[in-house]
């Protein structure tokens, strides 16, 4: 059974698919108002229900203000988006967040709908990139500590800040996502995650203004597979360093994923002067085709945006075990292969195996350049490899 949510009205039915004693809870405004306070009703009630249960938007535009969702709740609670909501436009004073999902277990968000940031007014007035003393956007949606969840089929367009912040998630599959914002919008990641384990993004499509997919510090076992990024700029592990209370990284696995058009490629990147002594380990990029990417395989060392850091201090973060196999395509410039690795700690274990790169540009053909690190090569390196120390395995 289940319950109507709308400006005046309650009432209960039956919705084909879902068992007698499952719940079912509809926002039933109307198209263009607010229904802020409507979800928060239904969600509250579906998440006290004790059996499994459902918060239907339906299709239609709705106004949604700042909203916090957060179990823990008594069984899953799915929320299937139809509609569109859309966040405040001018809502850019300090806040942080727009929706939030919290502390939820075998959570499910799905429907095909759109989380609209409208985020217009913010990109203007954001300056993070360029400060650590910034004024703090909303994050479009973020995934608090959420559990065993399956997130599929919705868009996020036009975040003022990070479209999508995962943090201490476990076991969590994103599934058909479509982000998008324009090229030139600050600080709008499309995925960012934190302090996780168990992740995988599959079948998505991501066009930002900046890092299509970020990866921070405490992330583990992550699987990104049929991503398609750009523009932006690309699919970064990183930046790491630059708080003090870092956790290591490990397990990053990026397979089969197109990068077009991007500022950079497949990026690892490292403060300079670090905060914090971690270690980024295990971490494989396979089969990746980049066009006319700029930078399209990168590990920096020496990130420094803005000079707000001390560059002469070597990065004390330590990278182990990384690869870059079948890689081909197309390059923006002429570095195609950047390893650029801390001089205290030299990376450790590289692997570059059938790369091809071509790059046209009338300053020269595509280099490969090293430092502080001695890679394993194996198959074709096209542009050819550093001339630095390095040690081949047999083909």
């Amino acid at each position: 059974m289940g319950a109507y949510f709308g400006v005046s009205t309650i009432f209960v039915f039956c919705l084909l698919g879902f068992s007698a004693n499952a719940e079912v809870f509809t926002i039933g405004s109307s198209s263009g108002s607010d229904i802020t306070q409507a979800l928060l009703k239904a969600f509250t009630s579906a998440c006290q229900s004790a059996s499994p249960s459902q918060v239907v938007i339906p299709k239609g535009e709705f106004k949604l203000g700042e909203i916090e969702m957060r179990g823990p709740c008594k069984a899953p609670v799915e929320i299937t988006l139809q509609g569109t909501v859309k966040a405040d436009g001018g809502s850019i004073n300090g806040k942080e967040k727009w929706v939030v999902f919290g502390n939820l277990n075998g959570f499910k968000l799905n429907g095909g709908g759109v989380f609209d940031g409208e985020g217009n007014a913010a990109w203007t007035v954001n300056n993070c990139h360029k400060t650590f003393n910034c004024k703090k956007l909303p994050i479009s949606i973020r995934f608090d500590f959420v559990e065993n969840a399956e997130i599929r089929d919705i868009s996020s367009i036009d975040a003022k800040n990070f479209h999508i912040n995962v943090l201490g998630a476990k076991n969590m599959t994103m599934d058909n996502i479509k982000i998008t914002a324009p090229e030139d919008s600050p600080n709008t990641d499309g995925i960012h995650l934190g302090r996780s384990d168990g992740v995988k993004i599959l079948n998505t499509f991501i066009s930002t203004g900046d890092d299509c997919i970020s990866v921070g510090d405490g992330t583990k076992n992550l699987h990104v597979e049929k991503v398609t990024c750009g523009p932006g700029h690309g699919i970064s592990v990183g930046s790491l360093g630059r708080y003090g209370n870092e956790q290591d990284v490990s397990g990053i696995r990026v397979v089969n994923c197109t990068l077009q058009q991007t500022d950079n490629g497949l990026r690892i990147k490292t403060w300079p002067s670090a905060a914090c002594s971690t270690t980024a380990s295990d971490i494989h990029f396979e089969d990746i085709i980049v066009k006319d990417v700029s930078n399209p395989i990168l590990i920096d060392q020496e990130y420094c945006p803005w000079n707000q850091c001390n560059k002469q201090k070597a990065s004390t973060i330590k990278l182990v075990n990384i690869s870059f196999k079948r890689v081909r395509g197309t390059s923006g410039n002429k570095d195609a292969v950047k390893l650029l690795c801390s001089k205290g700690y030299p990376c450790q274990n590289v692997e570059i195996g059938d790369i091809d790169i071509k790059y046209s540009g009338a300053d020269g053909p595509a280099t490969f350049q090293c430092s502080n690190v001695s890679p394993t090569l194996s198959g074709a390196q096209s542009p050819k490899a550093c001339s630095g120390p390095v040690t081949t395995t047999p083909q």
